[in-house]
């Protein structure tokens, strides 16, 4: 259902009640409509793969992008590597991707209000295993006909690799400060 679009920025919705109404508008010309949401920190191949399985449910993919408030709260004060508009114009030169929005209703808790989902009401919402507990996937399947759970798409962790990076940065420090310890002796 990808149009045309001379600035891919435009499938950017951050107001909740024009998202309801380009969800009207796929109702009423009887397309199903699918959401997904995700923090889509570094950008890797899982996450295009999985975005594009999460398209082949329906007619038109709404994707959520969590809040780089919401990604400190349950990643942790280091996170986003890469900030929420970044995140958000990266997924909209996707074509299979039709519209984004911003999720930012988790609570200081850290529990998720549903409000995206309790708006539009979706006909499928993808998600992949393991990152929703069960209690959290009986809420959602309250305010939607479906809930599809996909496996990993791929074997890049976004988590794994700043970890990862992080202790070969660390590592490689150490050893020059060694070397320059060295020196001073």
């Amino acid at each position: 259902m990808m149009k045309q679009r001379e600035n891919f920025k435009d499938k950017i919705v951050l107001d909740y009640g024009k998202i309801e109404r380009i969800a009207d508008g796929f109702r009423a010309a009887n397309k199903r409509i699918v959401v997904t949401i995700g923090s889509w920190d570094l950008f890797h191949v899982g996450h295009a793969r999985y975005l594009l399985q999460a398209a082949l449910q329906g007619d038109a993919l709404l994707v959520g992008v969590d809040s780089n408030r919401t990604m400190k709260l349950y990643k942790g004060p280091m996170r986003p590597a890469i900030t929420e508009e970044e995140r958000m114009e990266l997924l909209s030169h996707l074509d299979y991707v039709d519209y984004i929005t911003l999720i930012d209703d988790v609570d200081e808790r850290g529990d998720w209000q549903y409000e995206l989902i309790k708006t539009i009401r979706p006909d499928v919402f993808v998600a992949v295993e393991n990152s929703y507990p069960e209690e959290q996937l009986a809420a959602i399947r309250q305010h939607c006909e479906k809930v599809v759970v996909l496996p990993p798409q791929g074997k890049t962790s976004t988590s794994v690799t700043i970890h990862t990076l992080v202790k070969k940065y660390l590592e490689e420090a150490g050893k020059n400060l060694e070397k320059l310890e060295k020196r001073k002796l």
